[in-house]
């Protein structure tokens, strides 16, 4: 019996073996995969980065910041609109989405979709939507027109075009963070005497702060980079509506180091909103869990 055992031993030891070898050899494969795929994405990613920092030098950039009148020019008419911009999507957009994120009404999936659509649009026709809505001929601009406001080719066009194209980066932010604030919150404020306009502003918002200061950076953010509504609607006219990307279109042809410089910036300040989004994030994330275990261990236990 033992001599009969022994090569049934033997074949399952080598099924064994082969099993974990094929095991290995899968878990290798797999690896080696996932390696390439990681360096063809960061190397696809980061090499035109790499060729924008190392084309200049600081010394260029600084003297470029000093001595260039239409980076300067494009610097200030981006910091100026953009923060327009997002002065504005946060006192209309805070409202819409507050109310969105606490009610329920006949129609607010179109609403909603109507909000996110500037997302999705291609930037030229959002520029060419603009320009028939608040053109000299455009449906609302024709009147703006009789009395004598001309709002397409100016400054306010860019912000127009800014607000457009950035706004639903705050408003689904903010509906969200505001969805994820309990309503027990607001309810013991209201019971403790509380209006609604001191419950939203001394409760609400506070708990809400990280997401809505994180939408708020995207929209700036976007609101910075917007290129193809902008030219469309507000022209490329330097000092008047030639931000900071419009300044790089125009100066490849001229100066490409101005538009090196100008797009190193630009891509600073990206990169800053979104480490800044991602640290608020995981703020949030662990005041969630913080919040959660202190309900998941309860009241304590009364003193005796």
């Amino acid at each position: 019996m033992q001599s009969l055992k022994k090569p049934r031993n033997t074949f399952s030891s080598d099924r064994t073996k082969k099993a974990q070898l094929t095991g290995t050899l899968s878990r290798t494969v797999a690896f080696l995969i996932v390696l390439v795929a990681f360096a063809v994405v960061v190397t696809f990613v980061g090499l035109p980065l790499v060729a924008l920092f190392a084309y200049g030098s600081l010394s260029g950039f600084l003297n470029s910041l000093s001595g260039s009148q239409v980076l300067v020019q494009a610097i200030q008419l981006s910091l100026v609109t953009t923060l327009t911009t997002l002065l504005l999507v946060i006192t209309f957009g805070t409202p819409v989405a507050y109310f969105n994120a606490r009610h329920s009404y006949h129609g607010k999936r179109i609403i909603e979709t109507l909000i996110d659509l500037p997302i999705v649009l291609p930037p030229a026709v959002a520029g060419i939507a603009l320009l028939l809505a608040f053109g000299r001929r455009g449906l609302l601009g024709q009147y703006f027109n009789l009395l004598g406001i001309n709002i397409a080719f100016t400054t306010t066009a860019v912000i127009l075009a800014q607000i457009f194209v950035s706004s639903p980066f705050y408003i689904r932010q903010a509906t969200t963070s505001f969805e994820d604030v309990d309503l027990d919150y607001e309810r013991a404020a209201h019971t403790l005497g509380a209006s609604s306009a001191g419950t939203f502003f001394r409760v609400t918002v506070p708990i809400a702060l990280n997401g809505l200061v994180s939408g708020a950076l995207m929209t700036w953010a976007r609101a910075l980079g917007e290129f193809g509504a902008t030219i469309i609607f507000a022209g490329n006219l330097p000092g008047v509506t030639q931000t900071m990307p419009l300044a790089i279109y125009s100066e490849l042809d001229i100066s490409l180091d101005t538009a090196v410089y100008l797009a190193i910036i630009l891509v600073l300040i990206s990169f800053a909103v979104i480490v800044t989004v991602k640290v608020l994030t995981l703020k949030e994330k662990g005041a969630a869990k913080e919040e959660k275990s202190i309900l998941d261990r309860g009241p304590p236990p009364a003193d005796s």
